[in-house]
């Protein structure tokens, strides 16, 4: 751990937790301390708490997302957090954005620039290209649903020895429903207020003894409290799985999704905060909309040579289309006609009435398709002592992006206190713009080696080399054309400590890297600069308590970006600058009572702007609070009923590392009650149960624009089960 790393009155609170769990299990452990006719080891049977509601349980005990393998997360030795399909189905959470509410120390982003979809920030840093599905890339730029989805998984810190590019604050990876050796099926409905009406179905059907069927789809025809949001989705995710407990399995799987989407690009600032108007007001043109598609098919086979050695190899082509016309207060301006400063926040002493907003346009068609190729080979052996979990693997992947834009000119001016929603005036024209066309390709080779040396210690080291070649080129932009070939080795290494089987120790180190076309656009100026690199330390633990029921974890993490790019005052781009996130996370999962259960967590992030060029030098980087938090427990009574709620709480962020534009801090409270019976249930959830006014995503381009979150919003939700 660097020396500079200087313990805070938070980081000390956080080292006494990591203290008292482990006194509390070091006096437990003496107490049941094996005799010498005893077995040394000593394994506890996992206890699995069946409650009122029967099946319902927030915490999980493994992750692929940390080994590339399913790993029992006391082995993973970085922070893991695992939202699963009874915490989703629970909180009412649709939506891949409200889902990850639940991971303190991620914010969300809105559209902007070349980019739509989900735009998420993770300890500090753009994941936006860090989104996976069952372990692939998923670069498309759409918004996700989670209705074929069993859990979302966060690996937080540099993972390029997993990942590949990117991942500097770390990945998120989509897990789907898989088929089982079990019938069943549900239909659920959900209604609520401000005309909101969805409809799921999941369908499970074996075909014989070692293989089965799965079909999920889902509907839905979404508004809002906002102004003339609404969402008009729909999608299936059909599934076959053949030589489920044999030696040989494959699976097959689909993700087909449609959406047709009004965008929301938010409010402008007044005087570097979000205008303080009506939150309900809403800026573009009721003929604006995003309509995306999405195919997805994936193949995997898995073969068991024997019980030490495992083979896996499988594809994935996924294609995405977005056709955008969206529509966005591009600045703000006086009834004379004078432009305020949006670089600045849009100062004036103006009342509000006497201002306007003149729209701009932000239309694009955008072409996305990736050929993902893994293979990895799974082996166990010893040497002498020491007892080697290997895994060994390859990638190969081809990607292309082309994304033609267009300008609508002559687009209105709307008042800011009271914007009239009207449709694309007549006398509008439509200019073509850029044409961007990028490809990529990926080669990876990596190891990891999980070495055993008793059943206290065990230290995991990987590396991998990566081969990155990408080139772009655009017919107005520039630069006409780039290519960059990158070459780059990303380690990890962490040391586990592990006195009992109910609590785990480990300190780690990993690394990560960004190329300039990570996200194959490129910003001109930095396509001869070799890629920024990240590394980061953490130090944590991870308890299970209450005859391993509740989880409780602990981390302090040190995360650094040493050559981030920085903009000279001649225009000029060099890998110059330096990006730092010190920081502290807490979380606890699991049943506290047979009947009362919590999903929640807590991160502080002291995140810092190094060393800049461009006069951003001790800023905070753009959209991290210092605190977030979340909070979700329910509690089960009466046999069938089900009563709780939650919290998310974030602090004040800045919409960019000029700091000159921020969004106050908040907490939003939801809650929920169950009826449950064997063959059906009904939830009512409650979102913003205070009507609490926030803003829930930041937006950095045109000064720095901020989405408000949804106002109180009811949804009764009837699931039939059969």
């Amino acid at each position: 751990m660097p020396q500079s790393f200087r313990a805070s009155p938070l980081h000390a609170a956080v080292m006494v937790a990591l203290a008292l769990p482990a006194a509390a299990l070091a006096q437990s452990s003496a107490t049941d301390a094996p005799t010498d006719g005893q077995a040394k080891a000593k394994t506890l049977n996992t206890v699995h708490v069946t409650g009122s509601v029967v099946g319902n349980h927030y915490d999980s005990d493994s992750s692929s997302v940390g080994a590339k393998v399913p790993t029992a997360l006391r082995d993973i030795p970085q922070s893991v957090v695992v939202v699963n399909r009874d915490l989703l189905d629970a909180q009412g959470a649709t939506s891949f954005q409200d889902a990850l509410r639940n991971v303190p120390g991620i914010t969300i982003g809105g559209a902007e620039g070349g980019q739509i979809g989900n735009n998420i920030n993770l300890r500090g840093f753009t994941a936006r290209t860090d989104i996976y599905l069952d372990g692939f890339r998923d670069p498309g730029q759409y918004y996700r649903d989670t209705f074929d989805l069993s859990a979302i998984e966060v690996l937080k810190g540099p993972s390029s020895m997993l990942f590949g590019r990117g991942s500097t604050g770390g990945v998120i990876n989509q897990v789907s429903k898989e088929p089982e050796l079990k019938a069943f099926g549900t239909v659920s409905a959900t209604v609520g207020t401000d005309d909101r009406y969805r409809t799921t179905a999941d369908f499970n059907q074996p075909l014989s003894d070692t293989a089965a069927a799965r079909l999920n789809i889902f509907g839905q025809d979404m508004h809002s409290t906002r102004d003339v949001m609404a969402n008009k989705d729909y999608g299936i995710a059909p599934s076959l799985r053949f030589g489920i407990g044999t030696p040989t399995q494959i699976t097959l799987s689909a993700l087909l999704q449609r959406n047709d989407d009004m965008p929301d690009y938010g409010l402008p600032p007044i005087n570097g905060r979000p205008a303080h108007v009506n939150p309900d007001n809403w800026y573009g043109l009721t003929d604006d909309r995003t309509k995306q598609h999405v195919n997805s098919f994936n193949a995997r086979i898995e073969h068991a040579f024997s019980e030490d050695v495992n083979l896996r190899s499988q594809l994935q082509y996924s294609q995405y289309t977005t056709n955008a016309r969206e529509t966005a207060a591009n600045s703000v301006v006086t009834a004379a006609g004078v432009t305020l400063n949006k670089t600045a926040g849009n100062p004036t002493n103006l009342p509000l009435q006497d201002l306007y907003v003149q729209l701009a346009s932000h239309d694009r068609l955008i072409h996305d398709r990736i050929l993902d190729s893994q293979t990895d080979l799974v082996t166990k052996f010893d040497t002498g002592s020491l007892q080697h979990t290997l895994i060994s693997g390859v990638e190969i992947a081809h990607e292309t992006y082309n994304n033609q834009s267009y300008t609508r000119n002559g687009l209105p001016l709307l008042s800011l206190l009271d914007p009239v929603q009207e449709a694309t005036p007549a006398n509008v024209t439509t200019t073509v713009g850029n044409y961007a066309k990028s490809t990529a390709d990926t080669a990876a080779l990596y190891l990891n080696d999980s070495i055993k040396f008793n059943d206290q210690w065990t230290l995991v080291a990987g590396l991998r080399r990566d081969r990155f070649k990408a080139d772009i080129s655009n017919t107005v932009s520039l630069p006409a054309y780039a290519t960059q070939t990158v070459y780059f080795t990303s380690v990890r290494g962490g040391l586990i400590y592990q006195p009992s089987e109910a609590q785990s120790y480990y300190l780690s180190y990993g690394t990560s890297f960004d190329p300039s076309l990570e996200q194959l656009t490129l910003t001109n100026g930095t396509q001869n600069l070799a890629p920024e690199k990240n590394r980061s330390y953490e130090i944590g633990g991870k308890w299970d308590l209450l005859e391993d029921t509740l989880q409780l974890t602990a981390a302090l993490f040190n995360l650094e970006q040493t050559n981030a790019r920085t903009q000279t005052s001649s225009g000029e781009y060099v890998l110059d600058g330096n990006i730092r996130v010190r920081g502290a996370e807490l979380g606890a999962s699991g049943h506290i009572t047979e009947h009362w259960q919590v999903f929640s967590g807590y991160t502080h992030m002291n995140a810092k702007v190094v060393k800049a060029l461009d006069g951003t030098q001790g800023n905070i980087p753009a959209n991290t609070p210092r605190n977030t938090a979340a909070l979700w427990s329910t509690y089960s009574f009466a046999h069938d009923w089900e009563a709780g709620g939650g919290m998310t709480y974030m602090s004040q962020r800045y919409a960019a590392n000029t700091d000159l534009v921020s969004a106050g801090g908040y907490t939003r409270w939801d809650a929920t009650m169950a009826y449950h019976q064997p063959s059906y249930d009904l939830r009512l959830n409650v979102l913003n149960l205070t009507n609490k006014k926030y803003f829930d995503a930041l937006i950095q381009s045109d000064g720095g624009r901020s989405v408000p979150g949804i106002g109180r919003t009811a949804m009764v939700t009837a699931t039939y089960k059969f």
